[in-house]
């Protein structure tokens, strides 16, 4: 059964679709699953309820599609999602624009502007406003709730959001800097107080959160007053397949010397660029056996990766004055050891000293992984998004 005032989470991508159901309160995930190639000739399926494996092949030429079926394998378990009590349906959406800052229960004209700004993340906002209509089609009783990416950052001191381009152009297409994972850096950030047992009001943090995308922010009192990732998801970090901060003027050079088109030069920086594009691969297990084996080419992806990180992390201490925290979170920030003890190497001057020993363990819970006497505590917070979806649906359809 579902627990009655569980949340179904549901994160849809251009031919995905990532679902979860939990309970908020005790945080148990009753079932999670996720369905890819939608749309194509066959798609796979996984679904987990309680124990019970399921994985499928099968066509499912779109979303809807999709989610009719993730509700036929809820039935075979003898649930039934549209009348087990869930109190609302939270989705993912990247990008709020200047229009979304904060969780929103989800009308028409919420769909409307959705789609109005989807120019401004147009391989994200598109999918996600699928994934809504395809759910509410299917489970038109229940609320849902749009959580964004960008919310967090809404509030960004204006010498950070503002990119030094001509004014007027600017504000005619909306071109500033939005920041994204914002669910991820606020729930680890509030996550980190409470396991250091203060108030996030009261201390600084730097939060990095390390996966396929990765991004940084600094967090002074809760709030964010710098993040890395711009008007869009590539500004930044190195990234599994993004290039990350990189001088317009390669645009040009592309495009006048290369022959390349902007649909070119937009796939090479996103998919094929990062760390896959400078060693071949994006899986950072992968790339740590290789430089641990003497490969050249992932040793330079690995120094050029650690290089940025270090940059920023730098940058947000001189922005931040002090740092009470560094926070490690996310795939490669929660698994990944010699990433966090190579990006705070030779940092003792600054009061930043990591535990070898510490930083060597895996567990599945917060953890402190600095020395005793370091001046600034270095955690690792297992991020949950999903967690904290469905703890701000619940908020908003309960006010």
């Amino acid at each position: 059964m579902i627990v009655e005032g569980s949340v179904l989470v549901v994160n849809a991508g251009s031919s995905s679709l990532k679902y979860q159901v939990l309970d908020p309160v005790t945080e148990e995930v009753i079932a999670d699953g996720l369905v890819e190639r939608i749309g194509e000739p066959m798609s796979s399926v996984k679904h987990w309820y309680r124990g019970h494996d399921v994985r499928r092949e099968v066509a499912l030429p779109d979303h809807e599609a999709a989610i009719a079926l993730v509700l036929d394998l809820f039935k075979a378990d003898g649930v039934d999602i549209a009348d087990s009590g869930l109190s609302a349906v939270g989705h993912r959406v990247v990008h709020g624009g200047r229009s979304f800052f904060a969780p929103t229960l989800i009308t028409d004209e919420v769909r409307s502007e959705i789609e109005r700004i989807s120019p401004l993340a147009p391989l994200h906002n598109p999918a996600n406003l699928t994934g809504i209509n395809a759910v509410s089609a299917l489970l038109p009783d229940v609320p849902a709730v749009a959580v964004f990416d960008t919310a967090f950052f809404s509030d960004l001191p204006d010498e950070a959001a503002t990119y030094a381009l001509d004014a007027e152009v600017a504000r005619e297409y909306a071109v500033r800097r939005y920041g994204f994972h914002g669910t991820s850096h606020e729930y680890v950030s509030r996550c980190a107080a409470d396991f250091l047992g203060r108030d996030v009001a009261d201390i600084n943090q730097i939060v990095l959160h390390l996966g396929n995308g990765a991004s940084a922010s600094a967090v002074r009192g809760g709030a964010p007053i710098d993040t890395t990732m711009g008007m869009t998801p590539l500004e930044g970090l190195v990234m599994g397949t993004r290039t990350g901060d990189i001088d317009a003027g390669i645009v040009f050079q592309l495009s006048r010397v290369a022959g390349m088109s902007i649909e070119d030069i937009d796939t090479l920086f996103n998919k094929k660029s990062g760390l896959k594009g400078l060693c071949g691969d994006n899986d950072f297990r992968s790339i740590l056996e290789r430089v641990a084996e003497g490969d050249d080419a992932a040793e330079r992806a690995y120094r050029v990766y650690l290089h940025r990180l270090r940059r920023y992390i730098g940058a947000y201490m001189i922005e931040l004055g002090k740092v009470d925290a560094i926070v490690f979170t996310a795939g490669v920030g929660e698994n990944a050891a010699p990433v966090r003890a190579d990006s705070l190497a030779g940092l003792e001057n600054y009061g930043i000293r990591i535990d070898a020993d510490r930083n060597a363990v895996r567990l599945p819970d917060p953890r402190l992984i600095s020395t005793d006497d370091s001046a600034v505590a270095v955690l690792v917070v297992p991020t949950n998004e999903e967690l904290a979806i469905a703890r701000a649906a619940v908020a908003v359809v309960s006010a």
